[in-house]
């Protein structure tokens, strides 16, 4: 029977998270907003006390539950600044879908600062002509004797240009579509690859997101990641995997910022008066704030259903991904709004941190395949399951 509470050691982690969050990210979230800065300081803390090296667990070592809980409490306190710190996350995990244990064992403590020394991962799969529709990628990566030469430029990538490794999906041929694509790990200090462009985002400014050059970049044979065979390609299942087992944990990031959203709301509903009783006893508001309640307890089970199914090797496609990652972001969107609406005038000053909530919220909607992707994936399963 499935247990809905955590283990201790799930407990210790959850508190860990929250008081960090409460001591080192809250207090600075609207500083580094406003910045549009990488908070290195903050991230380096976080190593020191292991909140940066996503957990990988069970027997397909992709984020489980104590991931969860640790991107949603680092998210109560920034969504920017805890993907700033947890995006290791989607390189260690396209290591760990993609790679060979032999590649498993080097390149991810290369990424996810195992020792307490902060080191970062980046995934780039997005380009300038291929977004949700990945497969239409056309950065190559050429076989040169004993290399790899890669040419193409990614974009929109978190973490891009400060990782110490990248982990880049680049096509063998000229082929279209998934057939001949591959992953290949990029050192920071490859010669020919570099960061073009750093974003001015709406919202999650204190995560770093830039575009990407390979100019002939020349990589060893070892770094592509899984089979050694030359006609072997991970192709769309290692990317698909990739964000299979990635997206529950966006939605995770997207239950913290509800809910710093809600709690918010909440407090003010309780203080503020008007005719004469606080604002929470006036059914209009008292409402809004159980639907907010109600929603963010379903989209936190969502994400840590399809986590663990995920993380534990159970029957796992992509559609219990797409439904823990569109219900989440579409809870965070609709919640951080209602927020502002329930504090009134007072909810739309930029003195609050509400506005800067209903901004982080957006791009969980969009990145990760946008939601109606999502949708269209979920569609698809009805209709082989139903209609087949």
């Amino acid at each position: 029977m499935t247990s809905f509470q955590l283990s201790e050691a799930d407990r210790m982690v959850q508190q860990t998270a929250h008081d960090f969050a409460a001591r080192e990210v809250r207090p600075v979230a609207m500083e580094y907003d406003e910045r549009d800065e990488y908070a290195w300081d903050v991230a380096s803390k976080a190593a020191e006390i292991g909140l940066t090296g996503v957990p990988l667990g069970g027997h397909s070592a992709v984020p489980g539950i104590t991931a969860m809980i640790t991107a949603e409490e680092l998210s109560w306190g920034c969504a920017g600044i805890a993907l700033g710190t947890q995006v290791s996350g989607l390189a260690a995990t396209a290591i760990s879908v993609i790679g060979t244990p032999e590649q498993n064992e080097r390149w991810i403590p290369e990424c996810t600062s195992e020792d307490g020394k902060l080191r970062l991962g980046a995934l780039a799969l997005t380009e300038p002509d291929a977004g949700s529709d990945a497969g239409m990628i056309k950065t190559r990566a050429t076989r040169d004797g004993d290399e790899y030469v890669l040419n193409g430029t990614k974009r929109f990538i978190t973490g891009g240009g400060i990782a110490d490794l990248t982990v880049v999906f680049a096509r063998e041929s000229d082929s279209e579509g998934w057939r001949d694509v591959s992953a290949f790990v990029v050192p920071k200090d490859a010669e020919g690859f570099s960061q073009i462009k750093k974003w001015d985002k709406m919202g999650i400014r204190a995560s770093h997101t830039a575009d990407l050059a390979f100019d002939d970049v020349r990589i060893p044979l070892e770094n592509r990641l899984g089979d050694p065979d030359p006609d072997y390609r991970s192709g769309g299942r290692g990317a698909l995997g990739t964000l299979a087992a990635t997206r529950p944990w966006i939605g995770a990031f997207a239950v913290g910022l509800a809910r710093a959203a809600f709690e918010y709301a909440a407090d003010y509903a309780r203080e503020r008066k008007t005719m004469s009783r606080p604002l929470i006893e006036h059914q209009g508001v008292g409402f809004m704030l159980a639907d907010m309640d109600i929603a963010i307890d379903a989209a936190r089970l969502l994400t840590w259903r399809a986590g663990e199914m995920a993380a534990s090797n159970q029957p796992f496609d992509l559609e219990e991904a797409s439904k823990a990652k569109t219900f989440a972001s579409d809870m965070a969107m609709k919640i951080t709004t209602d927020a502002v609406q329930v504090c009134g005038g007072v909810g739309f000053m930029r003195e609050l941190p509400l506005e800067k909530w209903m901004r982080d919220a957006k791009i969980f909607q969009i990145f990760e395949g946008a939601n109606q992707i999502q949708r269209m994936v979920i569609a698809r399963n009805i209709q082989g399951r139903y209609f087949a």
